[in-house]
């Protein structure tokens, strides 16, 4: 299906760099958080390994990650609070990269001031390293006046190794499906990109007190894991091809609901070994998630190694009419945090920031 260019991010890289070289001037960068809905076939058994669905999320509950980038006197950074001070070391590892390939271009960079307003929860399996490098990095690139893609700038900061659907949905939003990487670590090419029907909304469950797996400890539980079965990635194929994609074009939320919470089911069999609750990283997720797919018909499931869930609805009202009859019922954990959020019709927003006070114009 073709992709519609990222118009939101359609200011002329020449023309940004131009007004943010004013002392103080620079570039906000926000990056909506994903869901990572499920591979395809992680084990390759059908020719191409990994293979990705995913959702960018959108509305005002929809957690995000924005970051600021200015020209400044010295090289400098700060944090909005205890969230963001705990990635300004990653953040600030990725402008030393990305700096180093400028200077390879034959740029030299000037002293910059990073400001980390906001950030995705770490490892909660919303995408919040990926999305934090492409800010950084997109950032960057603008106030240099540097046309560097999504796909490249993952390449310069380590992303999209498996998925590429945090880097298709930073640059376009909507529901992505991505065909794994390519051979020599090419950034895997998006297959499809439809809009989630307007209506339909999507719960979040989170559990602040829980990390996803990542790194070293997810190479690990990878290798220990037995290959998913030819037959299981088949079934995947058929579920996406054949009911959760015509689901969401279609506007059948049924449709799209069963082939979903199909593949879910089919994934958190293959991957309950590497994880505390079975098909789910948080005991307290997993009990409200099968809560709202047995009581109120919700497709579910979990983000990636979690600990997010989701429980897709048709509409706004069945969202919040669930979640109240969760607490009412006592499956809702003390702990746990809870979104309604919409799927996202484009993706990361770029905004030139005037000088700071006191500064020249």
């Amino acid at each position: 299906m073709p992709v519609p260019p990222a118009a939101h991010l359609a200011s002329p890289a020449s023309v940004v760099a131009a007004i943010a070289t004013r002392h103080g001037a620079g570039v906000r960068v926000r990056a909506p958080g994903r869901l990572h809905l499920g591979f395809v076939d992680p084990a390759a058994t059908l020719g191409r390994r990994f293979g990705s669905l995913g959702l960018v999320l959108d509305g005002p509950q929809a957690p995000a990650t924005c970051v600021e980038l200015r020209h400044s006197p010295v090289d400098g950074a700060t944090a909005s609070d205890a969230a963001a001070a705990a990635e300004l070391h990653r953040a600030l590892g990725h402008l030393d990269a990305l700096r180093q390939h400028a200077h390879v271009a034959g740029l030299a960079p000037q002293p910059l001031h990073l400001n980390l307003v906001q950030v995705l929860p770490a490892h909660a399996g919303l995408g919040s390293g990926t999305q934090l490098a492409l800010a950084v990095g997109q950032a960057f690139a603008r106030l240099h006046g540097l046309a560097w893609s999504a796909p490249t700038l993952a390449r310069y900061t380590g992303r999209g190794l498996r998925s590429g659907v945090g880097i298709a949905g930073f640059e376009h939003g909507g529901l992505l499906l991505d065909g794994g990487p390519g051979p020599g670590g090419q950034p895997a090419p998006l297959l499809a990109r439809l809009a989630l029907p307007a209506p339909w909304r999507v719960l979040l469950l989170l559990d602040p007190r829980l990390r996803g797996l990542s790194g070293q400890a997810e190479r690990a539980a990878l290798a220990q894991l037995a290959p998913l079965p030819q037959a299981q990635a088949a079934a995947i194929s058929h579920e996406l091809l054949m009911r959760i994609l015509p689901g969401a074009a279609d506007a059948d939320f049924a449709l799209f609901g069963a082939g979903l919470s199909q593949m879910q089911r089919l994934l958190g069999e293959h991957f309950a070994p590497a994880q505390a609750a079975g098909a789910y990283a948080s005991a307290d997720v997993a009990c409200a998630a099968r809560w709202l797919a047995q009581h109120a018909g919700a497709a579910v499931g979990q983000s990636s190694w979690g600990p997010t869930a989701f429980a897709f609805f048709p509409s706004a009202q069945a969202a919040e009419a669930a979640l109240a009859a969760l607490r009412a019922a006592g499956g809702l954990h003390a702990a746990l945090h809870t979104h309604v959020v919409r799927g996202a019709e484009r993706g990361a927003e770029l905004e030139l920031l005037a000088p700071l006070a006191g500064e020249p114009n």
